[in-house]
């Protein structure tokens, strides 16, 4: 049975931010958790502290603080929407944030998408007013578990040539 969601927390952004990374919106472990990429089996925050050779940040404010420091910013493409669980595939119903707002804030000039439905979210409703094309990184969620963590890793050393 789907249940209508509203995103419960803040994009993590400041003036200095140079590339979004957009998810869809936060499963029900992230939500439990208060912060993006919460599920513990998520390799999003393993992946990143592999990419920028760091110790895995463990509390919210080390990661508002890791991904701060790497001018990264974190959204969300929905705003509200029906789900069923953690499905992204079941969205509908689909309010989006306010992103060309979020990056008047700030130096973004290129958006990172974490899955196809992020993208497909993205491409539909949010391309048209900011004009800035996305790139679809895999999902580091568990239900992406089938694709190895190296190939993660690769897929996201974009984040390094996009934030020199």
């Amino acid at each position: 049975m789907k249940e209508k969601i509203t995103h419960p927390f803040e994009p993590v952004f400041d003036e200095n931010s140079r590339v979004l990374i957009l998810g869809s919106i936060p499963s029900p472990k992230s939500r439990e958790q208060g912060f993006y990429y919460g599920h513990p089996q998520n390799r999003f925050w393993k992946v990143l502290a592999k990419l920028f050779h760091e110790h895995f940040p463990n509390s919210i404010e080390e990661k508002k603080y890791f991904v701060l420091k790497h001018h990264i910013a974190l959204w969300d493409v929905v705003k509200s929407c029906e789900i069923k669980g953690a499905s992204d595939s079941s969205i509908s119903k689909v309010e989006v944030n306010d992103i060309q707002g979020l990056i008047e804030k700030t130096k973004i000039q290129y958006i990172i998408t974490t899955g196809k439905k992020a993208d497909f979210l993205y491409h539909k409703y949010v391309l048209p007013i900011t004009n800035i094309e996305s790139i679809c990184l895999p999902s580091t969620s568990p239900a992406n578990c089938a694709m190895k963590e190296e190939i993660l890793l690769k897929n996201y050393q974009i984040l390094e040539e996009l934030i020199k």
